[in-house]
């Protein structure tokens, strides 16, 4: 089953409040409910996944994107597999195609990992689920005290509810502020090539009535220069135990035009982001995705099909050039190897 807006009125219901969107994932008996990413902000477009093609397919078009968000429909999708898959052999390679569709993001993995080693599976992921919402509330609460009045701000990517499948990280950081007063105004880069920013972050901020200026990615040095920017604030993917994080490509290049202009760069992240089994940057796998995505958006040619293409989907932020990390156990500042091991032993 798939529901979809009409092309008469897609844009219209693109654009309601963001409570009135559909959940980012949502269990259905037979099959995981989940909204398309791919289709926002012009067209609602909720799909089913009821196999584990339709599973990976989902997480590897970015349909179903964000670290968080991944987590909890991988979740979902292994105990979707265990009541589908009746051979132990069939459902764990499964299992391990779909904890592998995403290399780069350790929450899928994390999920994954944790429901395939209970008992219940399915209890398993819907608490993944839970305790992911209560998660964006707190590193919502204890971010937006990092925020001055009328603060502006730069992000990247898109952080959202829609990513979380909760309230966000970043960006739930910036819509708690402006529910408190603070009236913030954020610069979105437009995050290439998939434009993840202008489709996805702007919506969800105009959804929410914070004043958002969309920019191009290259416009960020200049934004820094001359708008009198405050702080920068970012998601993770995957942090290694020394702090270095990985990110939507560009998120390295706006943490060293941040360290130029002596502007605060900010990692919002769970606790499930970070990866103690990884020392440094180093050791994270970074995707690399088709080369169609830079050469091409959507059908509309961009250059020419058989050009050279190198695209990464995620870069690495050394983690001296992070200010600090909003979790939700507190503002973990260096050293990060202390501070990262000491909020993971606790947490444990």
């Amino acid at each position: 089953m798939t529901a979809r807006s009409t092309a008469a009125t897609a844009t219209r219901l693109a654009f309601l409040p963001e409570s009135s969107l559909p959940p980012a994932v949502a269990w259905d008996g037979d099959g995981i409910r989940f909204l398309d990413q791919r289709a926002l902000p012009f067209e609602i477009r909720v799909e089913r996944a009821r196999n584990a093609d339709e599973i990976v397919a989902a997480i590897a078009s970015l349909a179903v994107r964000g670290a968080p968000c991944i987590g909890v429909f991988g979740a979902y999708g292994i105990a979707l597999l265990r009541r589908t898959v009746s051979d132990d052999n069939a459902f764990l390679a499964a299992a391990a195609r779909v904890r592998a569709a995403r290399p780069t993001a350790v929450n899928l993995a994390w999920a994954v990992d944790r429901v395939l080693a209970s008992k219940d599976m399915l209890a398993e992921a819907e608490a993944i689920h839970r305790e992911q919402e209560a998660v964006d509330a707190a590193i919502a609460r204890h971010g937006a005290a990092l925020m001055c009045d009328r603060a502006r701000v730069i992000t990247h990517c898109h952080t959202g509810g829609i990513a979380t499948a909760g309230q966000g990280t970043a960006l739930g950081i910036i819509i708690a502020a402006h529910r408190d007063g603070k009236q913030p105004t954020v610069f979105v880069n437009e995050t290439r090539p998939l434009l993840q920013g202008a489709r996805l972050t702007e919506f969800e901020l105009r959804s929410a009535g914070v004043e958002a200026v969309l920019q191009v990615d290259s416009a960020a040095a200049v934004a820094m220069a001359r708008e009198e920017i405050d702080l920068v604030l970012v998601g993770a993917d995957r942090i290694a135990r020394n702090g270095d994080t990985a990110n939507k490509i560009g998120t390295y290049a706006l943490a060293v035009l941040a360290s130029h202009h002596g502007i605060p760069f900010y990692v919002a992240a769970p606790l499930s982001t970070f990866d103690a089994r990884i020392e440094t940057g180093a050791d994270i796998p970074i995707e690399q995705r088709a080369p169609s995505e830079v050469t091409a958006f959507r059908t509309a040619p961009s250059a020419h099909p058989e050009a050279r293409v190198f695209n990464p989907a995620f870069d690495v932020t050394p983690h001296h050039l992070v200010t600090a990390f909003v979790t939700e156990r507190g503002i973990l500042r260096p050293p990060y190897r202390e501070a990262i091991d000491e909020v993971l032993r606790v947490s444990r």
